[in-house]
């Protein structure tokens, strides 16, 4: 939503063209979707926190020239047989990709209701074969896949509620939030610990990769000491994107899912060694330069989050795994990790203390032994 500064000028250029590319499409005059635009101009200055030094004519213009954008972003990623070998956007895939991105700033935002009523008065056929124009909301929800490996978001959209979505970080809100009737049981968070993935895995856990894909998926097995999280990509936008759905559920969210599982990470992410183990396991994609990214990711982020303990989702998972850690024999195992194997040669010198010791013993036994059998003139 920023507009005319220098460097944004070769973006508003791809904007205009992308405008054309919309009207021509859907074989519509551009007085159509302004009439709309304008009906709307009071609800959607109310929508934008900041005021814009426009006048009437050029705040429409924006608003149709960006919806226009948006609009054709969506139906591109969607319908591939849309884009054009010589596509400003599309033929050049860093570009697209820190779009993809982009479009999810909270500062970026376009109502969402705007976008709605331009995309119902497009006349828009997808195909020969298929004359269907989908929902705005199916475009939407297969964008948001493509964007963030997100296998993540439910592909069952009959679950949630759709009806009052602010914008497109609402809706990615919405989409990997769990239902309410999915949430766990409430429980109060004693101490907000647990150790790090790899005093767990010191500790006897074994780590699975979990069969369903919804980032809140995190499950821990205390009779087995398996602890099951989704598998998920970490990109160098991450975590721009995590940070705008922070804030936006701090602002206007009902719940605490995001900001909980940025504190389940940290707790549990705290070294690269953490983060290598989790790679191994297949339960991190890491696409940045080193683990040390993904650790420092998390530490990051958990300087924005807020902590709720009687409505910490994580809560029951992080007192099982506590519990687990707790018992005497998992309290010698991570001891005995951390004391004595900490350095490559240290299982070698404890092997060979023991023999030395077990040496000794039995050579003092059998001195005792001869001293006795000596004594009472056994031979």
């Amino acid at each position: 939503m920023h507009h005319g500064t220098d460097k944004l000028m070769p973006m508003e250029a791809h904007k205009r063209k992308y405008l054309q590319e919309f009207l021509q499409r859907t074989n519509a005059n551009v007085n159509d979707y302004v009439r709309i635009i304008k009906a709307n101009e009071d609800k959607l200055c109310n929508s934008f926190a900041e005021d814009f030094d426009l006048s009437s004519d050029e705040f429409v213009k924006m608003i149709l020239v960006d919806a226009a954008f948006i609009i054709e972003i969506l139906l591109k990623s969607k319908f591939r047989n849309l884009q054009s070998r010589n596509d400003r956007i599309f033929a050049k895939p860093w570009m697209i990709a820190d779009i993809m991105f982009d479009v999810c700033l909270l500062e970026n935002q376009l109502p969402f209701f705007i976008l709605e009523e331009l995309f119902a008065e497009a006349n828009i056929s997808m195909s020969s074969r298929d004359n269907n124009k989908p929902p705005i909301i199916k475009l939407i929800h297969a964008f948001a896949k493509d964007m963030w490996d997100f296998s993540k978001i439910d592909d069952n959209l009959d679950n949630k509620c759709f009806d009052r979505v602010e914008h497109l970080v609402d809706f990615l809100s919405i989409c990997l939030v769990p239902s309410e009737s999915d949430r766990p049981k409430k429980t109060r968070l004693g101490t907000l610990t647990t150790q790090r993935v790899t005093v767990l895995h010191q500790a006897g856990v074994k780590f699975k990769r979990a069969s369903k894909n919804s980032l809140f998926e995190i499950k821990f097995n205390y009779r087995s000491g398996t602890l099951e999280i989704p598998c998920f990509q970490v990109v160098k936008e991450t975590e721009l994107l995590f940070r705008n759905l922070l804030a936006f559920e701090q602002c206007h969210g009902s719940t605490n899912c995001i900001n909980d599982f940025v504190v389940l990470f940290n707790l549990l992410v705290k070294t690269p060694k953490d983060v290598d183990l989790l790679v191994d396991f297949g339960i991190i994609k890491n696409w940045l330069p080193d683990s040390v990214g993904v650790s420092t990711l998390f530490q990051s982020l958990v300087k924005e989050t807020r902590i709720i303990p009687e409505d910490f989702y994580f809560a029951g998972l992080v007192e099982d795994m506590n519990r687990y850690c707790s018992t005497p024999w998992h309290r010698l195992k991570i001891t005995w990790s951390g004391i004595y194997f900490k350095h490559p040669w240290a299982i070698v010198s404890v092997v060979a203390a023991n023999i030395i010791f077990l040496l000794a013993l039995i050579q003092s036994v059998c001195s005792v032994i001869q001293v006795v059998f000596m004594k009472f003139g056994v031979k």
